[in-house]
């Protein structure tokens, strides 16, 4: 006697596998995409159709333009670095032509990030693309002038410093910092500077001595969540570490604003982020930034036009606190 249960129907190619199992693998095998010799050289099967266009945003045009070229004359004139061509910034054209593209159609103020210290750093964090080694070259002992200098030339209001980590100086280089803070203050009085330290292994003397050095913003970035510190930062550097260095920041001048950053998109849980936010927020921290390496038109120009206007709404309503410096003498 026969069964009642029809037979199933057998695929072209699937030879005498009959049983269901047999069939439903020949299904996903015609249902699969076909490996040709021209897939194979683009690399593996992803998932995406190749024939679906990439995001404008995703490509950016080689920067260009009279501010951007200016700016890099005057910053290869003088010798200095910046993060944006040492890191390899796909924004450079962005943000040194003013806020708009990189072919120079931007209207808005200049920006660049200076990078002192020299371009080569002593650790070797897995994010970043600046050239590394346990004995960089001395600091330039004219890189404050020339700095400040080249930023008062460039008629910015608001200028960001940071540095490699220099781990070979005896203060991880904050007095160099400080210099630099110093001649831009001379130079032009009004400036607003931030500057993205590193966490220069810890040392609070160090830390003081560039918070008092007379810059608005000390920053220094946690970079990720407390569980990803060792597998995204060198191994120097560490979560409680760097938290330490922005409480101490804080606690040399109150009046000075303190920011970090965290980088997202890296393996972390939303719960994560939350408590690195807490974490922050309970030493006082004022800012925290939230970024992602992947679309290229970046906002750090706006941040940093929030940051300014922050900065001097802080100063004019200390100006304007009667019991302000009453309370600073007692």
């Amino acid at each position: 006697m026969q069964s009642s249960l029809a037979r199933p129907p057998v695929l072209a190619g699937c030879g005498e596998r009959r049983g269901l199992a047999a069939v439903a693998r020949c299904r996903a095998e015609a249902a699969a995409p076909v490996w040709t010799a021209s897939r194979a050289s683009a690399g593996p099967y992803t998932g995406r159709d190749p024939e679906v266009k990439k995001p404008a945003w995703l490509r950016q045009r080689a920067a260009q333009g009279e501010k951007y070229a200016r700016l890099r004359e005057s910053i290869g004139e003088l010798k200095l670095n910046t993060v944006c061509v040492e890191a390899q910034c796909p924004n450079i054209g962005e943000c040194w032509n003013g806020g708009g593209g990189a072919g120079g159609e931007g209207d808005g103020i200049a920006t660049a990030t200076i990078m002192v210290l020299g371009d080569t750093c002593t650790r070797g964090c897995r994010f970043c693309a600046v050239k590394t080694s346990n004995k960089p070259p001395p600091p330039d002992p004219l890189e404050p002038l020339n700095t400040a200098l080249a930023v008062a030339s460039w008629g910015v209001d608001y200028v960001v410093l940071t540095s490699v980590d220099r781990d070979d100086l005896p203060d991880g280089g904050s007095s160099h910092f400080a210099q630099t803070v110093k001649a831009l203050k001379e130079l032009k009085p009004g400036i607003l500077v931030e500057c993205l330290t590193s966490d220069f292994r810890g040392d609070l003397e160090a830390i003081s001595s560039l918070a008092n050095s007379g810059l608005d913003v000390y920053a220094h970035n946690i970079e990720t969540v407390r569980s990803l510190q060792r597998v995204v930062r060198d191994p120097r550097a560490g979560y409680d570490q760097s938290l330490a260095v922005l409480k101490h920041a804080k606690g040399s001048r109150e009046d000075m604003i303190t920011k970090s950053s965290i980088m997202l998109g890296l393996g972390e849980t939303d719960e994560e982020v939350k408590q690195a936010m807490m974490d922050l927020r309970a030493i006082g921290v004022d800012i925290l930034t939230l970024g992602q390496y992947l679309q290229v038109r970046s906002s750090y120009r706006a941040g940093e036009l929030f940051i300014q206007n922050l900065v001097r709404n802080n100063k004019t309503e200390s100006s304007m606190d009667p019991y302000a410096e009453i309370t600073k003498s007692n």
